[in-house]
């Protein structure tokens, strides 16, 4: 049984098992939040539909209406059990850093201090991938973002989003985390499946890449992969495991694995639940620690204000778009997020 303690001078909660050890936790979370796009029509990229004269009527008020439901879901997340909003936040489908200094100023989010790391994708419908993180928590030191080549039968090239990467310090260890947003299933699945199957190999390159520089790397990515954990991009491409006593130095350990064997989504199509929102990790962060941060447990986050309430699609993300009618609500994507633990004093 487990109970909570806040602990005003560490920020952090606490946990009492029956061995009445005390753990720090930080929620990393992931949300693709489903074309946060800003009113002002930007040259450059293909956002002319959602504009107040756009096909999407994309104006201010459900702009700002958006924002408010985006940002009072982010500072929900995790906060069962540490009572704040999440340490570290991957996002995808944002246009640009302005819609995301949006999001951080606004009052849900506001006190909790967040810094961003973005960079505009060259992706033809214009949107992007960042991250968020609690100053208080996280100290990037390094950031790069990484172009994803791809070409069609023609040799035209394909623009698609970028894959972002953080080093930093999370309290006073290291920590990598990579931002992902696979390319789509447009096309269908098989055929389509070539684009994530190079997006897979770019980010093992990463993580190899990142692992060269310092083998004890502790490394976490995330993302909208559009597959499911058993797909060929992770189980053959970066040879994911969801056990973790079959873990090894060189497997990556995916904890979604588990919750998609249960039936669990993070989207829905069809009738069917999919869970491409998703987190791999390097090994070392399993097993308890007294000393280092390791994994806790992984969940989705679906509480019934972001769920549709009745129709064809009850219990499906309640979207702020179905098709191009404005539905009014959140994200055709839950968030995903995990916890990690560390014993303290």
């Amino acid at each position: 049984m487990h109970f909570l303690r806040y602990l005003p001078i560490l920020m952090s909660i606490s946990l009492f098992a029956q061995s009445q050890k005390t753990y720090r936790v930080r929620t990393i979370a992931f949300y693709n939040v489903e074309n946060l796009f800003d009113t002002v029509n930007d040259t450059l990229i293909f956002d002319d539909e959602r504009t107040p004269d756009g096909s999407y009527n994309w104006t201010d008020e459900r702009y700002e209406k958006k924002i408010e439901h985006i940002s009072n879901v982010l500072s929900k997340i995790g906060g069962e059990t540490t009572d704040t909003s999440p340490d570290i936040i991957g996002l995808c489908e944002v246009e640009n850093k302005n819609v995301i200094k949006d999001l951080v100023n606004h009052p849900n989010l506001l006190e909790r201090d967040y810094g961003i790391v973005h960079f505009d994708s060259p992706d033809e419908r214009g949107i992007d991938v960042a991250l968020l993180y609690k100053k208080a928590s996280y100290l990037p030191s390094s950031f790069k973002s990484h172009r994803l080549l791809l070409f069609d039968e023609m040799g035209q090239r394909n623009y698609t989003r970028d894959q972002l990467v953080v080093g930093g310090l999370l309290d006073d260890e290291e920590f990598y985390f990579i931002v992902n947003h696979w390319p789509s299933r447009r096309g269908g699945a098989s055929k389509s499946a070539p684009n994530r199957l190079r997006a897979a190999f770019l980010n093992k390159r990463i993580i190899d890449s990142i692992q060269k520089l310092n083998i004890d790397a502790k490394i976490i990515s995330m993302g909208d992969l559009n597959d499911d954990p058993r797909d060929d991009s992770l189980k053959k491409v970066l040879k994911t495991i969801g056990k973790e006593n079959q873990l090894d130095s060189l497997r990556l350990f995916n904890p979604m694995e588990k919750l998609h064997k249960k039936g669990l989504g993070s989207l829905a199509y069809r009738d069917k639940w999919n869970l491409f929102d998703q987190f791999f990790m390097t090994s070392n962060l399993i097993g308890k620690s007294k000393e280092y941060y390791s994994y806790w447990k992984a969940g989705i986050y679906a509480p019934s204000k972001i769920r549709t309430i009745k129709g064809k699609y009850k219990g499906y993300p309640f979207r702020t778009y179905s098709g191009s009618n404005y539905t009014g609500g959140y994200s055709d994507h839950f968030p995903v997020y995990l916890y990690l633990v560390r014993e303290v004093e």
